[in-house]
């Protein structure tokens, strides 16, 4: 036999027809020698009978979450918060949200779903609905009630977003044994993360102080969650002045304390520390929410809520999934170099090696499967930037729209050609433009070439246009991915780097650059070993992570891929 031409794929039984015996095979297992002329399988490793998973998932999501966080203040957090997880777990470096806009509903729904708003229709926190003429808010559900007050708060489901998310598959993989339940301050990160058939989702309504949810999960507030309302938290923990951790004069990472760029509280003369939120300053219901004290009462919460749905005690793995909204109230209000966000970021770290210990405790070192990432970044306040000969300034939205609206009815006659500016998006009346027998190519042009002119803009197009559009990676693959043909608008505005909607005071997110799409991702725990990588990776990637961690299938919309370091 000619061995250069012989089929390889055959040599085992050439071996044994010749009665030749192999010692060993190629999964380095010893291979039973057969006797001449008899065909015998390879030996190879015995499956396990029953899948080894986690006792528990626990996802947390930090709204408004720079990558630069993680070790910003690194010198001044503890052993067991951040830094345990950057010794203990494996940090993604390069994780980007690979859609725009980056907002936070947008944000949620992608880290559990593996989906872009172009798929899963969750565009922003709200959008123009031209079905309804008006805005919608991405979690809005006039079909169900409040449970749990008797506000509005908590007409609230998940029915706006068209996919499923992990946790939807892992109910579905267990025959719905798993229990999921999804806690944050802001209704939008309880809801969407927990998906469609959620065992139920928890969020605070800041007009009465207390956690709500929602009909579509129960007909009644469970009692541990009664109780928890009835100890008065929120009063509770702004008894006293939010004060600073450590001296004030320790914050050298920080700017100083008062300046003109920040936003203070009601009933403050400068936004300066002690700030004092409760007593005889009025409700604090509101207010603790801008606090880091609200990140210790979701998590606080979220113990609660663990310990009720006994989570990671029964034979399936379970998923809780917390947002924790206070950082990004924190940070709209007084940006990214202030002291109160280097504050916030301190309590956190003691909040999470605290939170780490009780998962320790009630389900054990190596049993949980644990993720912290965000939804977003930020961008500088623009007062900083300009007071640091940095690029960066204020758009303002309604005064460009009315400027618009102003010159077409002039040009036109068309009364309102801009309905709704969401999402740094123009939505247009067609049925206007229409009747007033224009072309849309001509309103289009009208537009866009007088909002080129505000120094804010760095360009504008036709979303139809997209794809025909010169634009630089990766800005096409964002907008693609965030365009959904049903609920976007029609011209997509650009703003120049380091721009804002917004005003005098505070900062915002939402756009393509870095400072908004580079977040921080660190798995830790069951099956995870230590190391980092800067490979670039997607927010979309982190749910088909999680899926092939479990051996489950990924997500309805999934468009994302899993992280092979965190998956070999």
């Amino acid at each position: 036999m000619c061995f250069s031409t012989m089929n390889w794929k055959l040599l085992p039984i050439v071996l044994i027809t010749l009665g030749l015996t192999v010692a060993e095979s190629g999964n380095g297992q010893k291979a039973t020698s057969p006797k001449p002329g008899q065909v015998t399988a390879w030996s190879r490793p015995a499956l396990p009978k029953t899948l080894n998973r986690p006792r528990l998932v626990v996802g947390i999501v930090v709204d408004q979450m720079r990558w630069d966080y993680l070790y910003r203040y690194t010198n001044r957090y503890g052993d067991g918060g951040f830094k345990r997880l950057l010794r203990e777990g494996f940090s993604c470096e390069n994780t980007l949200i690979n859609y725009t806009p980056t907002i936070t509903a947008c944000g949620h729904t992608c880290i559990y779903t593996g989906s872009v708003p172009a798929v899963h229709g969750i565009v922003g926190n709200g959008w123009y609905s031209r079905e309804l003429g008006r805005e919608v808010y991405c979690a809005e559900d006039t079909s169900v009630t409040t449970v749990g007050s008797t506000s509005d708060a908590g007409k609230m489901s998940p029915r706006n977003m068209r996919v499923t998310t992990i946790g939807d598959e892992l109910r579905l993989a267990s025959n719905f044994k798993s229990k999921v339940v999804g806690v944050a301050i802001k209704d939008r990160g309880a809801i969407l993360p927990a998906g469609h058939s959620a065992n139920a989702a928890y969020w605070y309504d800041g007009t009465t102080g207390n956690w709500v949810t929602s009909s579509y999960y129960m007909s009644s507030l469970p009692d541990w969650a009664t109780d928890f309302n009835s100890m008065k938290w929120p009063a509770r923990y702004l008894s006293q002045p939010w004060t600073t951790m450590y001296p004030l004069k320790t914050y050298e990472l920080s700017t100083e304390d008062s300046k003109p760029y920040e936003g203070a509280f009601k009933g403050e003369q400068a936004p300066v520390f002690p700030h004092e939120l409760g007593g005889e300053k009025g409700t604090p219901f509101k207010s603790i929410s801008s606090t880091p004290f609200g990140n210790t009462m979701t998590l606080e919460f979220a113990k609660k809520a663990l310990e009720a749905y006994q989570l990671g005690k029964g034979g399936v793995t379970d998923m809780l999934t917390i947002s924790l909204s206070s950082t990004d109230y924190v940070g709209h209000q007084f940006g990214p170099n202030s002291i109160e966000i280097e504050d916030t970021y301190l309590r956190l770290d003691k909040d999470l090696a605290d939170f780490f210990k009780y998962l320790d405790k009630e389900v054990g070192k190596g049993q949980y499967l644990f993720f912290i990432t965000a939804d977003h970044g930020v961008a500088h306040v623009p007062g900083f930037m300009q007071e640091n000969k940095l690029p960066g300034g204020v758009w303002n939205d309604s005064k460009v729209v009315a400027e618009i609206n102003q010159l077409v009815k002039e040009k036109t006659g068309i009364e309102k050609v801009i309905l709704a500016q969401d999402n740094y998006q123009l939505y247009l009346d067609h049925d206007a433009i229409a009747k007033a027998g224009k072309q849309e190519h001509e309103i289009n042009d009208l537009i866009i070439t007088t909002v080129l002119k505000d120094p804010a803009v760095s360009n504008a197009f036709p979303l139809k246009q997209l794809l025909s559009t010169t634009l630089p990676e990766p800005m096409r693959s964002m907008m693609t991915n965030g365009f959904n043909a049903k609920r976007s608008g029609d011209i997509q505005l650009v703003l120049m780097p380091g721009y804002i909607e917004g005003g005098k005071t505070g900062t915002t997110h939402g756009v393509w650059y870095p400072y908004d799409a580079h977040i921080p991702l660190v798995w830790m725990g069951w099956g995870v070993h230590a190391g980092k990588s800067n490979r670039t990776m997607g927010m979309t990637d982190i749910a088909p992570t999680i899926a092939a961690l479990l051996h489950i299938q990924m997500p309805s919309g999934n468009v994302g891929h899993p992280i092979q370091e965190v998956t070999k």
